[in-house]
């Protein structure tokens, strides 16, 4: 087993760029980015799969790990018929294979959870 397999360099934040975690989107923009329903993406929240920050006023704001995860989420139940309790299982084990360095199994190599975590 090689170490790191599977692992990407994460690329510093150039000056002037929000980081990864920076929460700028609201959820009409989110949706929009997704191409999905505010909804969808309020159910997600209520499932725990995903849980944007909130403003002072309550409203929801969304990061580009989230969206990146929302992605992984669409990419998982579109494309390769998960539901969203078998989500919430295969992104825990998918993390699990990429901290110890082991290749995903075939049919979910293109299922990255590198970004997902700070």
């Amino acid at each position: 087993m090689a170490e790191g397999v599977g692992r990407q360099q994460r690329a510093a934040v150039p000056a002037g760029q929000p980081g990864l975690d920076k929460p700028i989107y609201t959820i009409s923009v989110a949706s929009e980015i997704l191409e999905t329903h505010p909804r969808t993406l309020m159910m997600y929240e209520n499932m725990g799969l995903v849980v944007p920050q909130r403003t002072t006023t309550n409203r929801r704001r969304y990061s580009q790990r989230d969206i990146f995860k929302l992605q992984t989420i669409q990419n998982l139940t579109r494309n390769h018929g998960v539901n969203l309790t078998g989500v919430r299982y295969v992104l825990s084990l998918m993390k699990l294979l990429y901290q110890h360095g082991v290749q995903p199994p075939e049919g979910l190599r293109d299922v990255d959870v590198s970004q997902l975590e700070p």
